[in-house]
């Protein structure tokens, strides 16, 4: 398998402008707990900023239907794990669905394998699909340890989730953070060198409302 070949397979990498390296998106259109909870005022869904901008070009969208659609094929994961592989060389941290979230438990267990093939790379997903977590953890235990998933609140303000031992919330003043807060506002809304999310002692991040 070369580049081309993995990157036509998984339908393409994202290249969020606040990350420090590549990630991987599908649309906000198709997550499931997320579109029940943007409908609810207060929620940490309304407002989704993957519904606004260049997430709603047609291009952009038609390349988030290519992503999903490649989650069936069966080269997926050797795929996904060789771009990961050449492209996180000088930059070892990926940030999956900084649009879109987990589609099911074979979606997460597939994730989970493409962290095992990637043990060089820090993984980091918020997700709002506590219960496909929760299935998975039932049924593998603790997911690799390259990955750090955290379970997104559900209202603004609202406390971390105490099931799994990563979170985040987001949060409409600094004071209201429960461990450390994101500081891309003070940073020109990129992470810079700070690398928070994807470090494991970090139990709770917060976001602050914009």
């Amino acid at each position: 398998m070369n580049k081309a070949e993995a990157w036509s397979i998984v339908g393409g990498l994202s290249k969020p402008s606040k990350m420090p390296g590549y990630g991987y998106g599908l649309s906000a259109k198709d997550c499931i707990t997320g579109s029940k909870l943007r409908k609810i005022a207060g929620s940490i869904c309304s407002g989704c900023y993957a519904l606004k901008g260049r997430y709603v070009f047609p291009n952009v969208y038609a390349a988030h239907q290519r992503r999903l659609q490649s989650l069936k094929n069966k080269l997926w994961i050797q795929a996904m794990a060789f771009l990961i592989n050449f492209h996180s060389k000088k930059v070892p941290y990926f940030r999956w669905h900084d649009s879109g979230d987990l589609q099911s438990l074979g979606h997460l267990e597939k994730i989970a394998e493409v962290c095992r093939l990637t043990p060089s790379v820090m993984h980091w997903m918020p997700t709002r699909e506590a219960s496909i977590v929760k299935k998975y953890l039932e049924k593998h235990g603790p997911v690799p340890r390259n990955l750090v998933l955290r379970i997104s609140a559900t209202m603004i303000n609202g406390v971390p989730h105490k099931f799994h031992e990563h979170s985040s919330t987001v949060v409409t003043s600094p004071s209201l953070a429960s461990e450390a807060l994101c500081r891309a506002p003070e940073n020109g809304n990129t992470c810079g060198p700070c690398r928070s999310c994807w470090n494991p002692k970090i139990k709770d991040i917060a976001y602050l409302k914009h």
